[in-house]
């Protein structure tokens, strides 16, 4: 996939196939439309090409302190290139773009930049400053600029709509199938393994300790999951934990994983924990012992629960 940066664009596309949007999840809504935009740019003999942002534009509108995205830009642009996309363009959102009128961004960065031939929007598009240009403004404006436009419908999985507000609200509920249900994927924590206290070594329950990941990215709810480990290119069975630690008194966040069957040395190395079901909520024990014992039995929930997944 070829990636481009910044506002300028001098790369001339083949009847281009154009999306534009935040795209955050890439969840099972987003995928529906890069997949019609591939079989699209296959009847038109087009090269796909998605717009997105630096950042999302939350950020800069609200200024909102209090809000988590499910995607980093780097998981992102993974997701949007396993999906077959063979274009990205990642713009540079500032309040000043943010001003831009709907006609101003389509003239100047879709029509005069990207050359679109067909535009492809979700049935929630925002385009433009405020973002309230409705479809029929849309459509309008195509026919202005000589390309054109359609529009994709939401998609309901088990009467929920894909989308990334109700991901959200279903990873903060710790309702993590849920999530990954609308996700198309299982619910992923990235970071390095940093040294911790050591008490999971004492008790036959050793831990990789996640070092503090993207600060915007959405932690799911505290609780304890069944969860696969990515390391070094392979696969790993897995149990975590998301909290306080309260039977050693911490009284700090924790991001920390048993990994099954594992001894090696994996400190500072990059790792990925994708979460799979929550099994219980964060406890706290009398004692070590009774931790300990605790964690038996979640082991054996969570090697039953990852065998039907």
């Amino acid at each position: 996939m070829n990636i481009f940066r910044g506002t300028d664009f001098s790369h001339r596309l083949k009847h281009p196939v154009v999306t534009v949007g935040t795209f955050d999840g890439v969840h099972k809504g987003h995928q529906a439309l890069l997949a019609k935009m591939k079989e699209l740019a296959g009847v038109t003999g087009g090269e796909t090409l998605v717009i997105t942002f630096n950042q999302h534009p939350r950020l800069i509108l609200n200024a909102d302190n209090d809000v988590f995205f499910l995607n980093t830009i780097e998981e992102k642009i993974k997701l949007i290139e396993n999906a077959g996309i063979e274009n990205l363009w990642i713009l540079p959102f500032t309040k000043s773009f943010a001003r831009l009128s709907a006609e101003k961004f389509i003239k100047d960065f879709l029509v005069d930049k990207a050359g679109v031939d067909h535009l492809l929007v979700g049935y929630d598009h925002s385009l433009g400053k405020g973002g309230t240009t409705s479809f029929d403004d849309l459509k309008n404006l195509a026919d202005n600029f000589g390309f054109a436009v359609r529009k994709i419908e939401k998609v309901i999985i088990e009467d929920k709509t894909a989308s990334s507000s109700v991901i959200r609200e279903a990873l903060i509920n710790g309702n993590i199938e849920t999530a990954n249900m609308l996700l198309g994927y299982n619910y992923m924590l990235s970071g390095r393994v940093k040294i911790g206290n050591q008490i999971g070594h004492k008790i036959g329950f050793p831990t990789a300790n996640l070092k503090y990941i993207n600060r915007r990215k959405l932690i799911p709810a505290i609780g304890v999951y069944a969860c696969r480990i990515e390391w070094n290119g392979q696969i790993y069975n897995a149990m975590s934990n998301v909290g306080f630690r309260p039977t050693v008194n911490s009284n700090h966040l924790n991001i920390e994983a048993h990994i099954f069957d594992f001894d090696r040395d994996i400190y500072d190395d990059p790792i990925t924990i994708s979460f799979v079901q929550r099994i219980r909520d964060e406890q706290k024990f009398d004692g070590l012992e009774q931790l300990q014992a605790q964690l038996i039995k979640d082991k054996e929930v969570v090697l039953k629960v990852l065998k039907s997944f």
